[in-house]
């Protein structure tokens, strides 16, 4: 019997290993295709107070933003949001604010100066981020399919490309490459 269990010690240790690679694999916070992005603990409002949930966004794909009004690159990315908006009617738009209680005053001035006509929620913060699996940086974006299941993720600024060719790949019947579910870009 113990030559038996010195025989099988590779073995084992492999299969040790796998069910640690799998068991840690399963236990990241994170997004594979398919899931549905989870409704975060934040309370989210729009800019008069009117209380909303990701899942109002169901039935509809959709784009949501979270950004803040210090992020340089948030504010680039504003001008890019708003165009593809307008090149995607029935895709809806949502920019959720990180802002905390002292910046958030600011939230409505930055809008009206840069002509941001996308919806503005209020109320996530950096907890929000990284409770949703996106890091704890914005810019960051992800886009869900009709069912609110994500389609894609980008972590920082992202190009209008980035998610033009999600949501082509999404409309279009899902046909043709698949983009990468998450991107990442350098800030």
């Amino acid at each position: 019997m113990e030559v038996l269990r010195q025989k099988n010690t590779p073995f084992r240790a492999l299969l040790c290993t796998f069910f640690a690679v799998v068991f840690a694999l399963a236990s990241q916070q994170g997004f594979a295709q398919g899931q549905a992005l989870r409704e975060p603990s934040a309370l989210l409002t729009d800019l008069q107070g009117h209380r909303h949930l990701i899942e109002e966004l169901h039935g509809t794909p959709a784009v949501i933003n979270f950004w803040a009004t210090w992020c340089m690159p948030c504010k680039s990315e504003m001008p890019r949001l708003v165009k593809l908006q307008e090149r995607y009617p029935k895709v809806r738009f949502v920019a959720i604010s990180i802002d905390n209680a002292d910046t958030r005053a600011k939230i409505p001035a930055l809008i009206a100066k840069r002509k941001f006509s996308l919806t503005v929620w209020q109320g996530a913060s950096a907890d929000t981020l990284k409770e949703l699996a996106l890091g704890e940086l914005v810019p960051a974006t992800v886009i869900l399919d009709t069912d609110g299941m994500l389609v894609g993720r980008i972590e920082g600024e992202a190009s209008e490309k980035d998610i033009a060719s999600r949501l082509d790949w999404l409309l279009n019947g899902r046909q043709g490459k698949q983009p990468k579910l998450v991107q990442k870009n350098d800030w």
